[in-house]
């Protein structure tokens, strides 16, 4: 669990807790106004600069505003990753509220339930699958089934809990027949995960399988290719690696699968297994 700052803890009127209800009262406005950044008190004066991750999943790109000079979204408030795990949680809600009232693609007629996240808001890994399944759907929670089964497995080999990490997919609601997303699909909901990563700010992710990386790496090579090193995402290092539904199908390719792992808890400073 990562440990709360000392300077942040529990002291009413500090500095850093009045910017924190600043971020906390933006990403409001972002749930209102139904933008994915933070925004000023004026809407139509905030600067704005192009990003790597604009054109990410068929998201556009938006032009600075009022002509002056842009700058990145973490200059215009609190930087996320100076944020207490608590905090963070609470800057998650407005988007998992958004995400459950969401219509913009056809996932929304057929869910049960919208599958937002799990975990730690603080953690320093973040694993994202591609979609729910039936058990994700019924549960409201990735990674419940027979694969989630085998992921926790797997954070478990790593020394770590469940709870420790968070869990995320690149769609949010169920594809009829457990089918992979298509790309509108993909393009409606990566917005959301985006959010998450700029807010819970870890320090790896870990995609699991072909949907997953294709869609955060802006690539269609295959696992196999994009494996056995890291990527960026937004400034946030990528480790590809096969889905734990592939391995239970597949289970030759765990010892791949374990090599990956093993390349993330170096990169985490996690000790490995000896």
């Amino acid at each position: 669990m990562v440990e709360i700052p000392e300077d942040l803890r529990d002291q009413g009127g500090t500095p850093a807790l009045d910017a924190i209800r600043t971020l906390r009262q933006q990403l409001e406005l972002n749930r209102d106004f139904g933008w994915d950044m933070p925004v000023a008190s004026d809407p139509a004066r905030v600067p704005v600069e192009d990003s790597p991750t604009a054109d990410r999943a068929g998201e556009g790109t938006r032009p600075p505003a009022g002509g002056e000079t842009g700058t990145t979204v973490r200059e215009t408030a609190v930087a996320p990753e100076s944020l207490p795990g608590p905090e963070k949680g609470a800057a998650l809600e407005p988007v998992e509220a958004e995400v459950a009232g969401c219509t913009l693609c056809g996932l929304c007629e057929g869910r049960t339930n919208t599958v937002f996240g799990v975990g730690d808001p603080g953690a320093r890994l973040l694993f994202v699958g591609e979609g729910p399944g039936r058990d994700e759907d019924l549960a409201g929670e990735p990674f419940v089934g027979k694969a989630g089964q085998l992921l926790n497995d797997i954070i478990k080999a790593m020394g770590l809990e469940r709870e420790q990490v968070y869990i995320a997919n690149i769609v949010k609601c169920r594809p009829p027949e457990n089918r992979n997303p298509v790309t509108e699909e993909i393009a409606a909901c990566m917005p959301y995960l985006r959010r998450q990563v700029e807010i819970i700010q870890p320090e790896v992710i870990c995609a699991l399988g072909g949907v997953a990386a294709k869609a955060l790496l802006s690539s269609e090579a295959s696992v196999g290719s994009l494996r056995g090193k890291f990527h960026d995402y937004d400034g946030v290092a990528v480790r590809v690696t096969y889905h734990p539904a592939y391995l239970l199908r597949s289970p030759h390719e765990k010892s791949k699968a374990w090599q990956d792992i093993k390349a993330v808890m170096s990169r985490l400073s996690l000790p490995l297994p000896s």
